[in-house]
């Protein structure tokens, strides 16, 4: 089979990863195609042993970071309750994939230069510092620190383990890989929620669901550091040198954009008033960062064209910015329902954490499933024909989104767990798919900048959806609490804390007719966040209706 048209990304078949002690041992994929075709019977014949260990730290990595991505889902109420603060609530869900975005881009660079084992490591310290100061938080401050500094190690582990699986797999079976990669990260938004939920009811209390990263981890250091191998592309360039050739001012700015825009939009109308000064002035820091950055890639300003910190080269490929678009899209779906398909039951059943979060079993199960299924059979059935994936997202995720929509109070618990599942195939299906396209797409020196690429729009749109989902929430909410209740002078407080779902006046107050209505209010402005899951599905069609029906050769793939 033919190798892949690369629409405006240049290949350079010259450029090949340096080869490690470990390649030499289990065989390097990044050589040949000939050695490719051979790597996988020398890793289960060599280092079969030393392998499974390794891929199993690589897959807790994932595992765990799945598991901090929702585990907030289950446990905002009972960390209000201890630490206060409703106006920073909704940080506990943000922080941690805002951390992680606001650093991809620069931990993938990092993996490009630097020895990948010692990155890895770092990452997870990083990763269990994080997870220990948020048990610890002794504040709503402290937790939102703790929570962005454990997406920024929780980024450096996952982007760690693609790196790995794209430096020392076979090329054919990478797309395997890379959906157990999924599986994990999946498996772990699973239990994300069940084990937030259990906690928080227990005598441990919710700080545990932090601090139980740190004994999974410990348990498998011995793997991290004495079995995982080492690879170093520039082995021979100086440190300083290396750091050198960083694009910090791009870092900079693409932090600070992120960073802008997502703490303007979850406080603007709850914590500020849309008109106050603040948000004004934080409104218009974020236009100017986000100028100058398009400005400061596009022209490889104090920077190269090699060397800028963003793929800009990509936005020249159709189908690279297709499978940026597409697993945006993927990446909605799955945020929208792991946080508020719990939030409904929570509201309109009176379900506890635990019974919320089990609750989420459809929509999780069948969402990992069809991250592996998409993964199996992308390379073997399909051939790499990969638009049909999208074409099916957009129509799953579209069809879901308008049920879920239309969902009220009354509507039955089978009915919802249908609608859900529609959304959970659609998110599922194309949530890993990119990685495996994008690298055989690109030049096999930009595959590093390839995973980097989908990852900012995997986990940025988690971030960036996940704050307009709370800013909706609310802002609509207290709107629509505040019209249906209108006549009980209730103060603004009361309103936003029924929105907690604490023991509020307005939810525990002994008024069934009152309870029924900010219920009914709330439920409202849940449905309203579909919208956005919606607009995910149309998106996911366009893309599915727009990109090339072409196959991509598995066997062809860059990078490795």
């Amino acid at each position: 089979m033919s190798a892949p048209y690369q629409e405006a990304i240049p290949k350079d078949d010259s450029t090949q990863p340096r080869a490690s002690d470990f390649e030499a041992t289990v065989g390097n994929p990044s050589d040949s195609e000939k050695s490719s075709l051979n790597s996988a019977s020398k890793i289960q014949e060599v280092s079969k042993v030393r392998w499974i260990l390794v891929c199993a730290g690589l897959f807790l990595g994932a595992l765990l970071y799945g598991l901090d991505t929702t585990i907030a889902a289950s446990v905002q109420g009972p960390i209000l309750l201890s630490l206060g603060e409703i106006d920073k609530l909704a940080w506990v869900g943000i922080g941690f994939p805002m951390g992680a975005v606001a650093v991809i881009l620069l931990i993938g660079r990092f993996y490009s230069l630097f020895e990948i084992k010692y990155l890895m490591i770092g990452a997870v310290i990083t990763f269990e510092a994080g997870s220990a100061l948020c048990g610890a938080a002794p504040s709503m401050n402290a937790m939102i620190v703790g929570r962005v500094i454990a997406g920024m190690g929780g980024a450096g582990m996952y982007l760690g383990a693609l790196t790995y699986i794209s430096i020392f797999t076979p090329l054919a079976t990478r797309p395997i890989y890379n959906a157990l990669i999924g599986l994990c990260w999946g498996t772990g938004c699973i239990l994300g929620p069940l084990i937030g939920g259990g906690f928080a009811v227990s005598s441990a209390t919710w700080r545990w669901a932090f601090y139980i990263n740190l004994p999974l981890a410990a348990a498998l250091s011995p793997i991290y550091i004495f079995l995982f191998p080492k690879h170093c592309s520039t082995p021979t360039i100086p440190t300083v040198t290396k750091l050198a050739t960083i694009d910090w001012i791009g870092v900079t700015l693409n932090a600070s954009v992120f960073t802008l825009f997502q703490v303007v939009l979850t406080f603007s109308g709850s914590t500020w008033k849309w008109t106050e000064a603040g948000p004004i002035a934080l409104w218009a820091s974020f236009a100017v960062c986000l100028t100058l950055y398009v400005i400061q890639q596009t022209f490889s300003i104090f920077t190269t064209p090699e060397k800028r910190i963003f793929p800009v080269h990509f936005l020249k490929s159709r189908t690279m910015i297709l499978l940026y678009v597409g697993t945006a899209a993927a990446a909605t779906g799955l945020a929208v329902g792991v946080y508020y398909i719990p939030l409904f039951f929570q509201f309109t059943r009176g379900d506890s954490a635990i019974k919320a979060a089990i609750r989420l079993l459809p929509f999780i199960v069948l969402n990992v499933f069809f991250v592996m299924f998409s993964g199996a059979i992308l390379p073997m059935v399909a051939k790499g024909l990969y638009a049909p994936f999208y074409l099916a997202t957009g129509i799953f995720t579209l069809i879901g989104g308008v049920l879920m929509y239309r969902v009220h109070v009354s509507t039955g618990v089978t009915s919802i767990y249908g609608f859900e599942i529609l959304v959970a195939i659609g998110s599922g299906l194309t949530m890993q798919v990119a990685y495996s396209v994008a690298v055989a797409k690109a030049a096999k020196e930009d595959a590093q900048n390839a995973i980097g690429f989908i990852n900012t729009a995997q986990i940025g749109t988690i971030a960036i959806s996940l704050s307009i989902a709370a800013s909706v929430f609310q802002n609509r909410g207290f709107i629509n609490l505040r019209d249906a209740l209108a006549g009980y002078n209730f103060t603004e407080d009361e309103l936003r804390g029924a929105l907690s779902g604490v023991q509020s006046a307005i939810l525990k107050g002994g008024n069934a007719v009152v309870t029924q209505k900010a219920i009914e209010a709330i439920a409202k402005t849940i449905d309203s966040i579909w919208i956005l899951v919606i607009a995910a599905g149309a998106v996911a069609f366009v893309c599915g209706v727009t990109m090339k029906w072409e196959k991509v050769d598995m066997e062809m793939v860059a990078g490795g």
